[in-house]
């Protein structure tokens, strides 16, 4: 992805402060003027960390979004279920060149000649098996609360027929993720959340992370996400907030906060949590894409690459943007409603990562 800056590369040199205090709160408050009913926000780094919120927890009521609150992070999941399999890597149970076959034998036709490291990079060829669901707002609605095995969602994907022969394409996919989050459950016996758990959110005391399983709310403070339904210009809101994440799984089905986050991403980004080795391979991206394995890359027009992963779900969109030395950190929620909140979110990023 590519986002121009140039409008603030003649500005004046950011002092560590990004313009000074309020300005994160100020950048907030001009997102959820433009439609979305919260957003948030944690910017850290050597100078500290600055937390901001803006919007309401529910329509209707006068509460305002915390900036600590709680959100779904969508498919910056993929970020951690990546790492999950890169730490196996390392441990040498598990190689990036073995086949699905391998660990999930008769899961996917061709299996055996699709590897781990096409699953995490999106160079499977494999559908993405939510382009199989119904997902307008009737067809969401209707299936919300339904749960979902994850060899549901790869047959989804699997009565398709491949997008291209493994490695000679790329397109992103979410049933990559689910079948990663089988392959976990194959190596280990535990399923991706517990590994997570065991191994990335304990280690790092991740309070408000986790993987909800099939448990339809979001435990502790947090804004609700809505769903504009109706014609056109007379959209009624419909809260989503409450829903049955099993139908994300290993792709998508996380919980966190922004200053979990950033926690994550900076523990990640200066080795605590990889070799070297993994590292490296994680942040390589296919070339002509902006992809690693797990990681995504956003390239600013002036020149600043940042790494992290985006993500979105009813009701909710994820930012996670994060400098390679893991230096500086910018971790969002925003609660999409109406509008288009993305120039606003633009001109932030571009504000807090300029040279």
């Amino acid at each position: 992805m590519r986002i121009p800056c140039s409008s603030f590369a003649a500005g004046p040199p950011a002092a560590d402060a990004r313009d000074g205090p309020g300005r994160l709160a100020r950048d907030l408050d001009a997102i959820v003027a433009a439609g979305p009913t919260a957003a948030l926000a944690e910017v850290s780094g050597p100078a500290g960390a600055e937390r901001a919120a803006a919007g309401v927890i529910r329509i209707g009521r006068p509460a305002p979004a915390l900036a600590g609150g709680r959100f779904r992070i969508g498919s910056t999941t993929k970020a951690f279920v990546a790492t999950v399999v890169l730490q196996l890597v390392a441990e040498l149970r598990l190689r990036l060149d073995d086949t699905v076959a391998v660990w999930l034998p008769g899961v996917v036709p061709g299996g055996n000649r699709i590897t781990v490291r096409q699953l995490l990079n999106h160079t499977s060829g494999l559908v993405n098996y939510t382009d199989g669901m119904d997902l307008t707002a009737a067809g969401w609605l209707r299936q919300r609360f339904r749960s979902w095995q994850p060899a549901e969602l790869v047959a989804l994907a699997t009565a398709q027929p491949p997008l291209f022969e493994p490695g000679g394409g790329w397109a992103y996919s979410n049933t990559n993720y689910v079948l990663l989050g089988m392959v976990v459950e194959a190596v280990t016996g535990q399923n991706h959340a517990t590994e997570i758990e065991r191994r990335i959110i304990r280690p790092l005391g991740l309070r408000h992370t986790e993987s909800p399983g099939e448990r339809v709310t979001i435990g502790g403070p947090h804004a609700h996400g809505y769903l504009p339904v109706g014609p056109e210009g007379s959209e009624k809101p419909v809260d989503v907030t409450r829903m049955n994440a099993s139908v994300a799984g290993a792709a998508g089905d996380m919980i966190s906060t922004t200053a979990d986050l950033n926690t994550f991403f900076h523990a990640l980004l200066t080795g605590r949590l990889l070799p070297p080795a993994q590292l490296s391979a994680m942040t390589t991206m296919v070339p002509g894409h902006n992809y690693g394995l797990g990681l995504e890359s956003t390239t600013l027009s002036c020149g600043v690459t940042l790494l992290g992963h985006g993500g979105g779900t009813f009701g909710y969109a994820t930012g996670s943007f994060h400098t390679p030395d893991g230096r500086l950190h910018l971790s969002m929620s925003v609660n999409r409603y109406l509008g288009d909140p993305s120039p606003f979110s633009e001109r932030m990023i571009n504000r807090i990562f300029r040279p």
